[in-house]
């Protein structure tokens, strides 16, 4: 048993950023951070191309900022995290910069460059050539080993654990994948950051590990998700053949510098879907765009369209665009001289569990930043808006973390009967007798999720699916992978599995309740918004292991779409 003041889980730009600010707030708190992979080298925070978005330059305003990001959320987004979001944002890229140690491009007169980005008014991404992530998550991690905080690497989480009296969370089980063992750890405060889903489609843009379990862990245990149907396919994912690397983002800079779509025939097929904005359109758009294209029959023999950044000049491209020439140049593509295949790819969930502007969520204990977290951003996230809120919001639930700690004596005991059962439903898996395989139906799971709850959804599609995902529910409940616990990858299939499933439904069920179409959320059944009835979010919750979906009216609390009124919330 370990026992700590904060327990972090996930070691991406939020759960980094959420160590170093509750150590700064109380240098003697005791800080666990525990990471799925190698910190440093797992997660998405350090897969982020693009930038950050963040208000610098005087011509600019958090004002507009928000109403972008308010615009492009549909107008569902929580309005306070979003101005939160907004407001904080430049503090941070300044505390990166001098307090962090990063480096981000410069204009010739020695100010940060801002570029631009879809769906933006103003060109305010701020980045590192397109390997910014990289950069941010580099000096991050080196932060972080600056501090006392001890780090569990390759440990992953398998479930939140509830005190022993039931009324808050109170610590985790964890599973260290090199040495096969079951942790207990119990904590005065958890902050879930493990990040989003995307793995249960089939292709996928972030980084192996990114399996839901934050999510699915917040769901287990009972905390209000919300939104769950708003999940972003990034328009541009490269296409590699049967490689790992297929659906990896080619990002959406080289759209903002006028790099375009074409489809198999040549033509440049955004000038019919939104000809004013082109290829800076939202993601949502250009990605059922190019969908459409696709299925239309005017796709490329490898079921993609093409990406054209020739017109941008091949100095252009090796100078602002190194790290994905070199990527596309591994695979055959040269991004200077040709055209590079791609294919929309699931991206980011924009749902997640409900929090307020501390980071807190539903369940007293449990603290959720980043990509685990709904809200931010409604619909659909804006490029350079996801590292943005990963900072700013893991940032702000390590200072709300050193509070809530400082309210207790000890980390509160562990229900230890719950602990056990957490640990005996992991470790059924192992040496099961004539348990199926978790791969097949991870498989199985990923073209599901793709033909029947992807860009383009309906109701006939999302019922079948929602069947067939209780059915695998029941299958990977009976899976059995090789009787060993030591770096055993077949386990950590299936406990991905478990958690992917459960994510899935969470989407699926969240679709269906959404009898309309918004942001990245396209139901071909309904295919228009309907702001009379769904300027609205709707809501998830486990009860005695049962679902239950609602939806409440969204709260006009800074900005509202024509025709509504705002909300004023009290001071």
């Amino acid at each position: 048993m370990i026992l700590t003041d904060v327990l972090i889980l996930g070691s991406g730009g939020a759960g980094l950023l959420a160590a170093l600010h509750a150590h700064r707030a109380d240098p003697h708190l005791r800080i666990v951070l525990a990471s799925k992979g190698l910190v440093g080298k797992s997660g998405c925070t350090r897969m982020v191309q693009g930038g950050y978005n963040a208000v610098l330059d005087p011509a600019d305003s958090v004002e507009l900022h928000l109403a972008d990001t308010l615009i492009g959320g549909g107008y569902i987004n929580d309005q306070e995290l979003a101005a939160t979001l907004v407001e904080r944002a430049p503090a941070l890229i300044r505390e990166l910069e001098t307090r962090v140690g990063c480096f981000f491009d410069r204009r010739e007169d020695g100010r940060i460059h801002q570029k631009a980005f879809a769906g933006q008014s103003f060109d305010r991404t701020v980045h590192r050539g397109d390997l910014t992530g990289i950069e941010i998550v580099a000096r991050l991690r080196d932060a972080l080993f600056a501090t006392p905080a001890r780090v569990l690497e390759e440990t992953r989480a398998l479930d939140l654990v509830r005190s022993a009296d039931g009324g808050r969370i109170a610590g985790a089980v964890l599973l260290d994948h090199k040495r096969g063992e079951l942790v207990r750890i119990a904590a005065k405060v958890v902050i879930l950051a493990t990040g989003g889903g995307a793995r249960m489609y089939r292709v996928a843009a972030p980084s192996l590990e990114k399996t839901g379990d934050g999510m699915a862990m917040a769901w287990r245990a009972g905390a209000t998700m919300l939104d769950m149907e708003m999940f972003q396919f990034h328009p541009t994912g490269l296409l590699a053949g049967a490689s790992r690397m297929t659906g990896m983002v080619l990002e959406e800079g080289l759209r903002g510098a006028g790099a375009v779509m074409l489809n198999r025939d040549g033509e440049r097929y955004m000038a019919r879907y939104d000809p004013e904005r082109l290829e800076r359109s939202t993601r949502d758009v250009v990605s059922r765009s190019s969908f459409m294209e696709i299925m239309a029959g005017r796709g490329t023999d490898a079921g993609g369209v093409l990406l054209d950044a020739t017109a941008l000049g091949a100095e252009y491209v090796e100078r602002n665009f190194r790290g994905m020439l070199e990527r596309c140049l591994d695979f055959g593509y040269d991004l200077r001289t040709g055209p590079v295949e791609v294919s929309p790819t699931a991206h980011f969930h924009m749902g997640g569990a409900r929090i307020d502007v501390a980071c807190r969520s539903s369940l007293p204990g449990l603290l959720v930043a980043g990509e685990d977290a709904g809200g931010v951003h409604g619909a659909n996230r804006l490029g350079g808006n996801g590292v943005a809120e990963s900072t700013v919001f893991g940032a702000i639930a390590g200072e709300t973390a050193a509070r809530d700690a400082a309210h207790l004596a000890e980390p509160p005991d562990l229900d230890e009967n719950q602990a056990a059962a957490i640990e005996k439903r992991a470790l059924g898996p192992l040496g099961r007798a004539d348990g199926e395989d978790p791969f097949a139906i991870r498989t199985r799971l990923e073209a599901l999720m793709w033909e029947r709850v992807g860009l383009v959804r309906d109701g006939p599609d999302l019922e079948a699916a929602l069947a067939e995902i209780v059915e695998l529910q029941e299958r990977a409940a009976r899976a059995s992978v090789p009787d060993f616990r030591r770096v055993n990858l077949a386990w950590t299939e299936a406990l991905d599995l478990e958690n992917l499933l459960q994510v899935a439904e969470m989407t699926t069920r969240a679709a269906l309740a959404r009898q309309e179409s918004r942001g990245a959320h396209y139901r071909s059944d309904y295919p228009a918004p309907d702001d009379e009835r769904w300027l609205a979010n709707v809501y998830l919750q486990r009860v005695d292991g049962q679902p239950r979906v609602w939806d409440e009216p969204v709260r006009f609390t800074r900005a509202a779409p024509p025709g509504r009124e705002p909300v004023l919330v009290p001071a």
